[in-house]
């Protein structure tokens, strides 16, 4: 069966990069997350508290559909490898960090549901960044949606990713110190993730 890799990590960390960069070098079917569709992610930015629950609900129904459709074609799952930046696991991350707990407990029982109907991934690479390194990312590729995130939402962000996936002895989970690497510049890099996901033979930290 071919391998289902996701590409994890906070927002402005290297994701689609990376997973557009894998992609390419070992031509592996790519998952890219249609976050711009969602009608409700401005007005989040803008007003978190009153636009949390609509905006995670999109989000987990775009992700659901998206992935859900790829991973059921047999003609993607028995020939080639499929990366994706991003795992659906985001989706309980980003909504126990937005919404309130009566939400959350709503969001929660509809998220176990779907996930229990999608493929679980064979590997998930988490790009750890620092936040200031993240910020710097956002503003360069200025996306107006993003320009009112602050170091304190994505310091709470980085800290879920931590209890949802570090601490998760279950996850295929190979931890990147993403700043020790330059997938774009470097080939060399590339050639030596590559090699550490042939090679991986449970969770490690670089």
């Amino acid at each position: 069966m071919a391998r289902y890799i996701c590409i994890e990590g906070n927002i402005g960390s290297g994701k689609t990069t990376l997973a557009k960069a894998l992609s390419k070098k070992l031509n592996t079917r790519l998952v890219l997350e249609e976050f711009e569709g969602n009608a409700f992610l401005e007005k989040f930015n803008k007003n978190p508290k009153r636009y949390a629950f609509p905006v995670e609900m999109t989000f987990l129904a775009e992700r659901y559909k998206q992935l859900s459709e790829i991973l059921s074609k047999p003609e993607d799952m028995f020939q080639r490898d499929i990366i994706a930046d991003y795992s659906i696991s985001k989706s309980l991350l980003f909504a126990k960090n937005n919404l309130d707990l009566q939400e959350f407990v709503l969001y929660k029982d509809l998220f176990e549901i779907l996930n229990t109907k999608l493929r679980k991934p064979d590997l998930i690479i988490f790009l750890d960044r620092s936040i200031g390194s993240t910020l710097e990312n956002i503003k360069k590729r200025g996306r107006p949606y993003e320009m009112n995130i602050d170091e304190e939402y994505l310091m709470d962000i980085k800290e879920r990713y931590k209890q949802l996936l570090i601490n998760d002895k279950t996850a295929n989970l190979l931890v990147l110190n993403a700043e020790n690497y330059d997938f774009i510049d470097k080939p060399k890099d590339l050639d030596i993730l590559i090699e550490e996901i042939n090679t991986f033979t449970g969770n490690r930290i670089t």
